[in-house]
């Protein structure tokens, strides 16, 4: 962000927005997890969730450390084999799961996850007219924990998919085609408690499989690993409270017209919930994984206990946590202007869609590479380039050390998991954002282009 002319060379080449990849930090995230699992002795496999983040050169990187790829589609799945990763270290996992993808699965050998009937039915009659044994998981939902019965619309029901394996997946059922080879999960939220139970229930299914004859050689935990984008756990919850304060009237807004990011505003008191990433958290990352590991379900043995000398490989498919601080996304500024309220907006070569994830607001301070001015301080929204009222690249008011020219660049920090394409799209045509990736910690870059993927 220091060197104007590295930036003002990028753009020229590339447009606007760029997204930036330091790869180095992808492999200690992978050093931090594998950590963990070695402390524990535990049988483990990590799996990068590829669609956190499309560029090629972080599937590549993943191949480099030997840790294995989670794909979502038919795309993903293509681009994995392209870098050449290994089949042995593919999942798919998509929750649609067309029969091109399951016939590309089929043809290199790679792993399904099973989510319903319908799937099995699909896969094994692409099996049966290749004559192909097709290694598969079952994913599984509906455990219980001490508030009660887990909901999931994804995977099988825990009380009925042991029935169901043990009867269509034997040489003789109506699945002779799939070959069992473990289970699956994935929990919405970022309870380590409810992974722990799950863990657990997943480790007593697979002990009774193994007297059917069924042996489970992974039990795959998903990812949903929280990381830590801020600093001060105080910064985190006065934001809050101011910006509850901000709904209520008591103060200026801090967000575009007020918006309340999930907090409403009821007969005079403050309802709902933050809709945004819980961007700080002290249980994060490496901490993560060890409260799961570390749980006890119904206070008996830790699940590290029950998995040692097992035999059972613990699978974890981290997106964002591999990520983290990988990314930063650069605009270049188009236009400053007052709209009629008097406030500023600052317009970027970029739109919503390219710093958009399930999030209410991606609410980090940017960084800025600014012509020397003297430093006059302004509050300023981010609009960006559709033709949209709403598009507002952040909806938190930033504060600047002045107001920036065009020309000027502003970076979004930590960006590269789900923000920059998870739900990126070409309205009006315009081209996808272009993303760099820097191989080694010296001073060079390569480029790496998924848009003609």
């Amino acid at each position: 962000m220091k060197d104007k002319m590295l930036l003002d060379t990028l753009f020229g080449d590339w447009g606007s927005p760029l997204n930036v990849h330091y790869l180095p930090e992808f492999d200690k995230n992978i050093q931090k997890f594998r950590k963990v699992f070695e402390n524990h002795r535990i049988p483990y496999q990590l799996f990068y969730a590829h669609k956190a983040n499309k560029s090629k050169s972080v599937v590549n990187r993943a191949k480099e450390n030997r840790i294995g790829v989670d794909t979502a589609s038919e795309r993903e799945l293509l681009q994995a084999l392209e870098v050449g990763v290994s089949p042995e270290l593919l999942v798919i996992t998509a929750a649609i799961k067309t029969e091109k993808l399951l016939q590309m699965a089929v043809e290199n050998n790679v792993l399904v996850i099973l989510d319903n009937q319908d799937e099995c039915d699909l896969l094994n009659s692409i099996a049966q007219k290749t004559d192909k044994q097709t290694p598969v998981g079952f994913r599984v939902s509906g455990f219980y924990t001490d508030t009660g019965k887990l909901y999931s619309r994804f995977g099988f029901d825990i009380d009925e998919v042991e029935s169901f394996i043990v009867t269509t997946c034997s040489p003789k059922g109506k699945y002779s085609h799939l070959t069992y080879k473990g289970l699956h999960f994935h929990l919405n939220g970022y309870s380590t408690e409810e992974r722990g139970a799950a863990l657990s229930q997943c480790f007593f299914l697979a002990e009774k499989l193994k007297t059917q004859g069924f042996t489970s050689q992974f039990i795959d935990i998903g990812g949903g690993v929280l990381i830590n984008y801020l600093k001060s756990k105080n910064e985190w919850e006065i934001f809050r409270e101011e910006l509850k304060k901000a709904v209520k009237g008591e103060r200026e807004e801090i967000t575009f017209n007020n918006d309340g990011l999930g907090y409403q505003l009821i007969d005079n008191q403050i309802q709902g919930a933050l809709a945004t990433y819980p961007f700080f958290n002290e249980e994060n990352d490496d901490i993560f994984l060890e409260k799961i590991l570390n749980f006890r379900y119904k206070n008996k043995a830790s699940v590290s206990e029950l998995l040692r000398n097992k035999n059972i490989e613990i699978r974890l498919e981290p997106g964002r946590s591999l990520l983290n601080q990988v990314g930063i996304t650069l605009a270049r500024v188009a236009f400053r202007k007052k709209d009629m309220k008097g406030r500023w907006l600052v317009g970027l070569e970029m739109s919503m869609s390219q710093l958009k994830s399930s999030s209410a607001d991606f609410l980090l301070d940017p960084l800025t590479a600014f012509v020397p001015a003297p430093n006059h301080p302004v509050e300023v929204y981010f609009t960006g380039a559709y033709c949209l009222e709403q598009d507002i690249v952040l909806k938190r008011r930033i504060t600047l050390p002045n107001l920036p020219q065009i020309g000027d660049i502003v970076g979004f920090v930590n960006t590269a998991g789900y923000m920059i394409h998870f739900f990126e799209t070409q309205a009006h045509l315009f081209h996808l954002s272009v993303n760099l990736s820097i191989a080694t910690s010296k001073e060079s870059y390569q480029y790496q282009d998924f848009n003609n993927f």
